[in-house]
């Protein structure tokens, strides 16, 4: 946020519906936030030019800036998807989703958020959630129950879920950053990288230092003898593909395309 600085915009009718319709999904990848501005101009301006997707954003967070709002750009741990996400800045997530859960259902988010930031891997797996919902607070919870809203969780994009182990979707990063940070200063961990917070990554066997997937996508790109960038040791992971938006955006279209086409068969 800059402050005083930012030089207050204009939110049309465009920007509203913009805005409107990403608080609906809570967040959204690049490919979706572009396709999703072009809808707002077609319904709401069809003679008006299209603004660059940053100053579009920029514009309507110089108004929101008063109400602690922003919409906050970020990358997916796993592969580096861009995404987009409406972050309350002026307090922390897990009390912004009081209005969806119950006392007992937040406190098995905040032990899920506990085992995973404990994790070495950044995930928590099913059966160790499970086993705290005796110590929840609030209303009983049988372990039916928490497996169904540890659904919910995922439907809502705070959890993902990978073979009956859960991490925190790209969206939780995004706005519990601060709190986690606050909250958990002696088992969060960084990126040497970007600096931001890591749940998922790799690290140096050597000195322990830890980078995101993404992270390590670029730093090694091209290099045939990756070797961690703080103690210079040989890097013994593999090192994964950079996330490539053209070849994203083609898959896309591709698929649309057969979408459609078969659409028209039926």
């Amino acid at each position: 946020m800059q402050g005083s600085t930012r030089r207050m915009g204009v939110m049309t009718d465009v920007h509203r519906r913009f805005l409107q319709l990403l608080m609906t999904h809570g967040v959204l990848e690049e490919w979706d936030v572009q396709r999703l501005q072009k809808h707002c101009y077609k319904v709401h301006d069809r003679s008006a030019t299209v603004d660059k997707l940053e100053d579009f954003i920029n514009n309507i967070n110089s108004v929101l800036e008063s109400l602690y709002i922003e919409i906050k750009k970020g990358v997916t741990e796993d592969d580096g998807r861009p995404i987009y996400a409406l972050v309350n800045l002026a307090t922390t997530s897990i009390s912004k989703m009081a209005s969806d859960f119950a006392e007992n259902e937040l406190d098995l988010f905040r032990k899920a958020l506990e085992l995973i930031i404990d994790s070495e891997t950044g995930f928590a797996s099913s059966t160790n959630i499970l086993n705290l919902v005796d110590q929840l607070k609030g209303k009983k919870m049988r372990k039916k129950e928490a497996e169904h809203v540890l659904q919910k969780f995922v439907q809502n994009k705070w959890l993902i879920e990978k073979e009956g182990e859960f991490t925190l979707h790209g969206r939780a990063i995004l706005e519990m950053e601060q709190y986690i940070r606050e909250t958990y200063p002696d088992a969060v961990k960084v990126c040497t990288i970007c600096h931001s917070l890591l749940i998922q990554g790799q690290s140096c066997e050597t000195c322990g230092i830890r980078m995101h997937l993404p992270c390590v996508a670029k730093y090694f790109q091209s290099n045939s003898e990756p070797r961690c960038p703080h103690c210079n040791d040989y890097w013994p992971h593999e090192i994964p593909d950079v996330f490539d938006p053209e070849k994203e955006r083609e898959a896309g279209i591709s698929k649309s395309n057969k979408r459609s086409l078969r659409s028209r068969q039926h």
